[in-house]
């Protein structure tokens, strides 16, 4: 299975923001205990490199990624440290271009027909799609759907539980990336058995939705 096909069998990617390296494990196990062995890690903190470090050692079946990349340098930082894909959240076309020639598997912001354009010039099929609901959500991106037949999406930003279906339930959408179930208080409390409860609940409601 290609990275986008593994993201899409999970339906939802947790967007996790780390500021302690000591609560990446333990995050990573209510995660991965939740049904949920995915992650994009945002490099926004300091603690992002070695937290993607951390989990892709402890926890080699999940899927780990990074994601507010904003340089080439965050992207070597990133994949050295385990990393298996780059998000970032507008169109680079120099970190896109980096991660093709590495062969990286990156997955770029697109909110306007130019950026997909441009992403489907290079030869992408997946883009993120952020931030999703202020950007008008699902009716958008059906509209950008249209003229690109063959490109899928990954809405991000605003996207929830209560949301989560109108998403999912456009076939061209692959997944939707949410914090919901990783919120940053959960994470600084400690609260790892609420963390594994909603992201039980979240593969329960992608399963709900799918088998509609």
């Amino acid at each position: 299975m290609s990275i986008a096909e593994k993201i899409q069998s999970m339906g939802v990617v947790p967007v996790v923001v780390l500021e302690d390296t000591k609560d990446a494990a333990p995050l990573a196990q209510a995660l991965t205990e939740g049904g949920l062995p995915c992650a994009e890690v945002t490099f926004r903190t300091e603690a992002a490199e070695e937290s993607i470090r951390i989990m892709a050692e402890q926890f080699p079946e999940m899927l780990v990624g990074a994601g507010t990349v904003l340089t080439t340098d965050q992207v070597d930082c990133a994949v050295a440290a385990g990393a298996k894909f780059i998000v970032s959240p507008g169109f680079d076309p120099e970190i896109v271009d980096y991660c093709l020639d590495k062969k990286i598997p990156v997955f770029p912001g697109c909110i306007t027909p130019s950026e997909v354009t441009q992403a489907v010039k290079r030869g992408l099929e997946v883009v993120k799609f952020f931030p999703a609901e202020q950007f008008g959500g699902v009716a958008t991106i059906k509209a950008l759907a249209a003229p690109f037949t063959n490109v899928k999406f990954m809405p991000t930003g605003g996207v929830n539980a209560k949301n989560l279906e109108s998403y999912l339930s456009f076939p061209r959408i692959i997944a939707c990336g949410g914090s919901w179930m990783v919120s940053g208080a959960l994470v600084k409390e400690g609260k790892f058995d609420e963390i594994k409860a909603l992201t039980e609940e979240a593969v329960s409601l992608v399963k709900q939705i799918r088998n509609k």
